[in-house]
């Protein structure tokens, strides 16, 4: 058969090829632009991901959420504070320290009572009257378990010269210092939180050293000695007290 460019058939049949090129040219170059897009709207794995790095840093310092093992620092704990009653109620009364700092005093039926070494009663607390309040403290608010008129005065034993309690103030962070001897390898957060009559002691001695501030827990740590962890002032932060309840230092 011989071929014959200008017959129907050939002419008809080089249509067809030549569409059907330029529907294969049109896809391929729709391909390549649909590539491009995808290269430069999607981000790559490293960009998207944050380094271990970052990530450690931001975090740094700050508790799990909802974490907290057996020595989490989390929750109540026993502690106390110092300072001048008002607006006394059968209920509990407003405690505001000498260094400023107000706290709310609950009282319950469990509360009891002293004046001096002597046994008390809820009667004796008014307005003016200084006392020492022991309990479970949550913030600055603490549930009493034992409420103490006149307490001693003049600073519990230590065994240096304390410093002065730095009110707290905000946007003004105290000097970072110490007093008399921290212990030896003593890292913040060690140690196990103490419960009843070690934390009571341990607190009332610490309070008695460096007023104005509230104990919202004690730990005793692995050398036998005792932290105490102080709030609602710029410094100190920890008082350490020794297994004789006596104030050997402060930072």
């Amino acid at each position: 058969m011989n071929y014959d460019p200008t017959s129907p058939h050939q002419l008809r049949a080089r249509r067809l090829l030549s569409n059907r090129s330029g529907w294969i040219a049109v896809a391929a170059f729709s391909a390549v632009i649909g590539l491009a897009g995808c290269a430069a709207t999607t981000p790559s794995a490293t960009a998207a991901t944050p380094s271990a790095t970052a990530t450690a840093h931001a975090g740094h310092g700050m508790p799990a959420a909802g974490g907290g093992g057996s020595n989490s620092r989390s929750g109540p704990a026993t502690g106390g504070t110092s300072g001048t009653v008002s607006n006394p109620s059968t209920s509990g009364f407003t405690l505001t320290t000498s260094a400023n700092q107000k706290v709310t005093i609950k009282e319950d039926s469990s509360t009891t009572y002293q004046n001096g070494t002597s046994a008390s009663s809820a009667s004796a607390i008014t307005s003016g009257a200084t006392v020492l309040v022991l309990g479970m403290v949550s913030g600055t608010t603490i549930t009493a378990t034992q409420v103490t008129m006149q307490p001693t005065s003049g600073g519990g034993p230590t065994t240096y010269s304390a410093s002065a309690v730095v009110p707290f103030k905000q946007g003004s962070p105290s000097a970072a210092k110490s007093d008399g001897q921290i212990p030896t390898n003593y890292t913040e957060g060690s140690g196990t939180i103490q419960s009843g009559s070690i934390a009571d002691q341990a607190a009332e001695a610490a309070l008695a050293a460096y007023s104005g501030g509230v104990v919202d827990r004690v730990v005793k740590l692995s050398n036998g000695e005792y932290e105490v962890h102080y709030i609602g002032v710029n410094w100190p932060h920890h008082i350490f007290v020794s297994t004789d309840f006596t104030v050997v230092g402060a930072n």
